[in-house]
């Protein structure tokens, strides 16, 4: 379908009007996309903390009316001018991430942040308006991490779309679904952001999917020793199928700090610390359990006050080091069509991080699942029907 064909679309949404507020489902209009975007037909979404955290947030860059969600896969319904990378019937996995493939940095294999379309929250990377409306009022409806895939059709700049080409095409959908977020920000993490070398020492702070995910990255990296830290036990076990060789339980450690038991455990601290909660206090006790000389501490987790967190300069110098990274430091356009042949290869297992199905309608017990710490992902299957859809 061309872009001058394209007519608005009326579908379902889950509309969140409120902080912390039950989502409502409402009938929208989505709009043709305009030049470089794409309309996608969502097959299944996937609940991530992140959307938790905007749910719960009140004031910016939280904003409402909004259409939450950004973890998904879906198909092209059709597309703006100047697209040329996707057509329609394509399956594609949204992404929060835009990757341009011209500016700087994009070129650069230092840096996975795109420097020609910088994030406006709530609104379109290029114009700065929306897509989405209330079908019975018009009021604009705010868009989210320019994704917004807790809708049935959803609008995203070509630059937020990677293609599902050749073999990957063939990847069940609610594994599509993960690598639009969660999972490759782990595996990513241990894979670019940290580099983890053969025969390291890893601690993972945090053992939900992104955690979990950074475990199984490092595993293939090869890693012997990876120290999963959670306070619920429920993770450990999963954790051991994923790469976990040991388990500090922050409430169990007898008055000790969890830096002075992965130091014990490790004899001097992690080569590799990642914090993939989002609490700066865990940040800074992931930084201390990482070994002086050598040590590299990753922060994955999304801090929403964006709190400061504090390091002694003088244990900087001491040769550790603190990064940070948005997708776990990849490209999508470039990576996740690597990491879903890796899928099919079965190098990649991505089984046991689906613990909950359910359909659209039910949208709210998924969310206060993953509130309460009951499910890793959650899949949404917005036509209700997991067998058609390939599950």
């Amino acid at each position: 379908m061309e872009q001058s064909a394209a007519k608005p679309i009326r579908c379902r949404a889950a509309v969140s009007k409120a902080p912390g507020q039950p989502l409502e489902m409402e009938e929208v209009e989505v709009a043709p996309p305009q030049a470089h975007e794409v309309r996608v037909k969502i097959i299944c979404t996937s609940l991530c903390h992140t959307d938790i955290t905007f749910w719960r947030m009140k004031d910016y860059p939280a904003m409402f009316p909004s259409i939450l969600g950004h973890e998904a896969v879906g198909l092209v319904e059709s597309v703006g001018e100047h697209v040329q990378e996707v057509a329609v019937g394509d399956t594609v996995v949204p992404v929060f991430l835009p990757q341009c493939g011209e500016c700087a940095d994009c070129l650069s294999p230092r840096s996975n942040i795109c420097s020609v379309l910088t994030y406006l929250p709530g609104l379109m990377p290029r114009d700065g308006t929306t897509r989405f409306s209330l079908a019975a009022t018009g009021e604009p409806i705010h868009s989210f991490l320019s994704v917004s895939s807790f809708a049935e059709y959803t609008v995203v700049d070509v630059a937020h779309v990677v293609k599902l080409g050749g073999g990957a095409a063939e990847l069940p959908p609610e594994t599509a679904c993960l690598l639009s977020c969660g999972v490759s920000t782990g595996v990513g993490a241990a894979w670019k952001a940290a580099a983890v070398e053969p025969g390291s020492t890893v601690a993972v702070f945090g053992l939900g999917t992104v955690g979990l995910a950074v475990a199984q990255g490092s595993r293939m990296r090869g890693a012997k020793r990876i120290i999963g830290v959670d306070m619920n036990p429920d993770k450990f076990e999963i954790g051991k199928r994923l790469g976990v060789t040991d388990f500090v339980n922050p409430n169990d450690t007898g008055g000790k700090t969890v830096s002075q038991v992965i130091k014990e455990l490790t004899g001097g601290g992690a080569d590799y610390c990642f914090e993939c909660i989002g609490i700066p206090s865990v940040m800074e006790e992931a930084f201390q359990s990482s070994r002086t000389g050598w040590g590299k501490t990753v922060i994955l987790g999304t801090d929403a006050a964006a709190a400061p967190v504090s390091i002694s300069s003088s244990d900087i110098k001491r040769g550790r080091s603190v990064t940070g990274a948005l997708l776990g430091g990849i490209k999508p356009k470039d990576d996740i069509p690597v990491l879903a042949q890796k899928c099919l290869d079965k190098e990649l297992e991505l089984d046991g991080f689906v613990t909950h199905r359910m359909e659209f309608d039910e949208i709210n017990r998924a969310l206060d699942l993953l509130d309460q710490g009951k499910c890793l992902r959650c899949i949404i299957w917005m036509d209700g029907d997991e067998e058609e859809n390939g599950a």
